[in-house]
């Protein structure tokens, strides 16, 4: 069963999916959105849901450090609800902390991608991140 994660922000969605088994994930894209004019991408993200056969989505959870959610979790968690309401597809989350992080940095140690194009790729490779640490700690949606 194919599952996409995405990492919602205000202004893109990276999207990442799983491999049939959901075992492995990899970066699909990044979705251009704008939250403060109520445009959510929705309709590329059903494009998504039905080219890959998704049957769930893990969204990012950014919890602050001291575990506590603030206002961008609540975003997401909104999120989820529209994808809900929207593709009747369950949904669940995984703490993102750091995710962002880890993507700049394998970017530039492993990769050594310039500034410009790290900023270019940087959802894309968090929402893959999101994703794999979901698979390896859950193999499944759990909701």
């Amino acid at each position: 069963m194919r599952i996409l994660g995405l990492d919602v922000g205000s202004k893109t969605v990276g999207v990442a999916v799983s491999d049939p088994m959901g075992w492995t994930a990899q970066g699909v894209e990044i979705i251009r959105i704008n939250e403060d004019e109520k445009v959510f991408g929705l309709d590329r993200l059903g494009e998504i849901i039905q080219e890959t056969g998704a049957k769930g989505v893990v969204l990012g959870l950014p919890k602050n450090m001291n575990n506590t959610e603030g206002p961008r979790a609540e975003a997401a968690r909104a999120y989820a609800k529209m994808v809900e309401d929207r593709f009747s597809l369950p949904t669940d989350f995984q703490d993102e902390r750091l995710t962002t992080v880890q993507a700049e940095r394998m970017l530039i140690e492993e990769a050594d991608v310039s500034r410009k194009k790290r900023k270019k790729v940087i959802d894309k490779i968090a929402a893959e991140f999101i994703l794999q640490n979901y698979l390896d700690a859950n193999g499944k949606l759990t909701k």
